[in-house]
């Protein structure tokens, strides 16, 4: 950019919307309606997700995939995930597309999501429809299967992200507090109709015979809804596209130091863009004073840079990230298997047999029961993330935390020692405790870091050197959502080994219980609770 120094070019890009004295002007209220629009995606991505929860295990085991094997398919995804999320995020950061920055994005990933869907439920019927051989056949389809489902649950990952930065750019700090409220509300919902078609018994009805199996008929009902609540996501609050602020600026009068719109001040999700949406004058004031022209370049959020704030962080954010994957370590090891659970321990069938035998056609039944359990979890998990906001008055987010791991791992291990079908539809009420607790508690204590800290700065900005301030606080969120996929490795690379030495699935819910109740002791000892 032009001076009388002789500087690097520097190139500011900001949203239209972010026009202002200090580069935001607050965006009006957006009506209920159009929150729930913006909702309805993250709708359409939990019943998929549920949908694949009840159906993915039955469906590779059914296309021959032997049992070694099985876990590894759950390896693909989630490294893809921790590799590239950040690299993603950071992308649609600077995506100068007429049409907005995220919602390229999530048109993208809603379309890899659909044709996962279309591979993983559909790629067994279509493969034996097109090759006689037995061999070829069976290698086809457990390839086209596997490749479905690594498909879809990369891009199912993906989407949370830029569906988030979506809503905060374009609403209200009010209207924020209010769409994440509806995020909640209709991602239970979404679970829950989705297990809930999947506990219909398809094969007996004449919907289920003009489709073919049961696979073909949740595949017509994930992508009816999944087009339907995406194409309403889109249309739902208009977006902003970036522009590049400094070819607005004559290059005589061009700063020596550019003002920084709040993506720059703030690395993507942090804590201050998404609570405020504006920038601080007094932060920006210091952030001018500290930072020279070529450090002011935008900075992307990179794997590198993730690990290394990991090793940077302080304790408690880390000691918070430790609970976090353990928490989705033991819900991971759970949710993933529980329909098999069901249909080979509760139910005693077999996958592995002829599909018109007994064996298989118990199993089958069995694994419809499960879809009805996790439908009983979705809905207790927005129960539950209703009276929350109560609860939290009265035991604090200590107690909240502590509840969902201890609560979780008891019921888990009581349906390991008492297969039963009645008592593991009763306890499934624990597995929506700890899916609304993994949700909203940690993000609610870092967010009360997030606080603190600020707290602190503001009374050190005038007595400490505002460049000895640390790492972008946005890093502190994007490595705790990275403890998800984290948590994926360590299930897809483990169960397989357990479930192979044990000779039995029972081993899985036994070791979610197990590490629930590790997981419950480490928040009560180790994490920090603000006052």
């Amino acid at each position: 950019m032009g001076g009388n120094s002789g500087q690097p070019s520097i190139h500011t890009y900001t949203s239209l919307a972010e026009d202002g004295p200090f580069g935001f002007v607050e965006a009006p209220k957006r009506p209920t309606g159009r929150l729930i629009m913006h909702s309805m995606a993250m709708f359409g991505r939990e019943f998929c997700y549920a949908v694949e929860a009840a159906y993915v295990t039955p469906v590779l085991l059914s296309v021959g995939l032997p049992r070694r094997l099985y876990s590894v398919v759950w390896l693909l995804s989630p490294i893809l995930g921790f590799l590239l999320q950040p690299v993603v995020g950071s992308a649609s950061d600077h995506c100068h597309a007429m049409w907005g920055r995220r919602r390229p994005y999530i048109l993208t990933l809603a379309v890899m999501m659909l044709l996962g869907m279309a591979l993983y439920l559909n790629g067994d019927t279509v493969v034996s429809a097109l090759i006689a051989d037995p061999r070829r056949r069976l290698i086809w389809a457990i390839t086209i299967t596997m490749i479905g489902v690594v498909l879809f649950d990369f891009a199912a990952d993906f989407i949370d992200g830029p569906i988030k930065a979506y809503l905060f750019d374009v609403c209200s700090h009010q209207d924020k507090e209010r769409g994440l409220h509806y995020h909640a509300l209709f991602t239970g919902f979404g679970g829950a109709l989705g297990y809930l078609l999947g506990a219909i018994d398809w094969a007996h009805l004449k919907l289920g015979r003009v489709l073919g199996t049961e696979f073909q008929v949740m595949f017509f009902f994930s992508a009816l809804v999944l087009t339907l609540c995406f194409i309403i996501h889109l249309c739902s609050i208009p977006e902003a596209p970036l522009r590049d602020v400094t070819k607005d600026i004559p290059p005589q009068q061009a700063p020596q130091n550019p003002p920084l719109s709040s993506d720059r001040m703030y690395e993507y999700g942090s804590i201050e863009k998404v609570k405020n949406d504006s920038v601080n004058p007094e932060l920006l004031i210091l952030g001018e004073k500290s930072q020279n022209p070529a450090e002011q370049t935008q900075r992307t959020v990179t794997l590198k840079s993730l690990l290394r704030a990991l090793v940077s962080m302080p304790s408690h954010y880390r000691c918070l990230c430790i609970s976090h994957l353990i928490g989705w370590t033991a819900f991971l090891s759970n949710m993933l298997f529980f329909t098999d659970f069901m249909g080979q321990i509760v139910y005693h069938g077999d996958p592995y047999s002829a599909h018109n035998s007994t064996e298989f056609l118990i199993y089958e039944r069995g694994v419809e029961v499960g879809c009805w359990g996790l439908c009983i979890n979705s809905m207790f998990s927005s129960l539950y993330s209703y009276f929350q906001k109560a609860l939290v008055s009265y035991v604090g987010l200590k107690g909240l935390y502590f509840m969902g791991y201890l609560l979780f791992g008891l019921g888990t291990g009581f349906i390991s020692l008492f297969p039963n079908v009645y008592s593991a539809l009763a306890l499934c009420a624990s597995f929506g405790v700890m899916s609304s607790t993994l949700y909203t508690v940690p993000f609610n204590l870092i967010a009360e870091y997030h606080r603190e800290e600020q707290e602190e700065q503001k009374q050190q900005a005038q007595e400490a050197d505002p460049a000895s301030r640390g790492r972008g606080q946005g890093l502190d969120c994007a490595t705790l959502t990275c403890m998800v996929q984290l948590a994926q490795i360590l299930v897809g690379g483990g169960l397989g080994f357990l479930v192979n030495m044990a000779g039995s699935v029972v081993v899985v819910v036994i070791t979610a219980s197990a590490v629930a109740l590790i997981g419950c002791c480490f928040v009560a000892l180790f994490v920090r609770y603000v006052d």
